[in-house]
């Protein structure tokens, strides 16, 4: 599960304290995906990265009792200089697998080619999307995130390719993804939340969060 305990965040923005999180406390079990409503320029990014454990909290406490991902698409964890056959041979030891696996996995879902085997700092904006698209999906989590900020690729053949591998893992793990679009969310989540004003309020269906992220929009 991951759990949120009485968590505050909120950052300087030069003129004023944006506040992300007010004594927020809630918990995802695992099998019961969570979809959260923000709108844009709420935090979301911030409490996805929260959950990945990216960014700390200012108070409270946040427990991870299971693997949970990087957000999806998150360029982080990888090291520009070094070649995507490189990166993903690191990134397996880190996580206690085969290197040999992780590495064939990215490569053929990839479909770079040569690129692969040079430094990353070298890669399009779309490839490299595609390069930390398919090392999300070569390691085995618990919980994926999923920030609809995040980039996507161009390349049809790789979304096919990854879109089937997603749907399949989605499937028999726990999603928690956040968007400002109620659409975005009706694929993966059974339950929901609504961000804003530093408040998470949480809710047993997406049609419940819907209702309330609508009155609060049109308001």
């Amino acid at each position: 599960m991951l759990e949120f305990d009485n968590v505050s965040k909120s950052f300087w923005t030069g003129t004023q304290r944006k506040v992300i999180l007010d004594r927020v406390s809630f918990r995802v079990e695992l099998g019961r995906s969570l979809g959260i409503l923000a709108p844009n320029g709420t935090g979301k990014t911030t409490l996805v990265r929260m959950m990945a454990g990216l960014e700390k909290p200012d108070e409270g406490e946040i427990r991870r009792g299971c693997r949970i991902s990087f957000p999806l698409g998150f360029m982080g964890g990888v090291v520009t200089r070094l070649s995507a056959m490189e990166n993903a041979r690191y990134i397996a030891r880190l996580y206690g697998l085969d290197p040999d696996y992780v590495e064939a996995f990215c490569r053929w879902l990839c479909g770079l080619g040569e690129y692969f085997d040079q430094p990353l700092g070298t890669y399009s904006s779309g490839m490299r999307a595609r390069f930390t698209f398919a090392l999300l999906l070569a390691l085995d989590f618990d919980i994926y995130l999923i920030d609809e900020g995040m980039p996507s690729s161009t390349d049809v053949e790789f979304n096919r390719k990854a879109g089937d591998i997603l749907r399949e893992r989605l499937a028999k793990t726990t999603v928690i993804i956040v968007s400002h679009q109620p659409q975005t969310l009706e694929k993966f989540a059974s339950s929901a939340a609504v961000l804003r004003d530093g408040k998470l309020h949480m809710f047993d269906t997406l049609e419940e969060a819907r209702q309330l992220y609508d009155y609060e929009n049109q308001g």
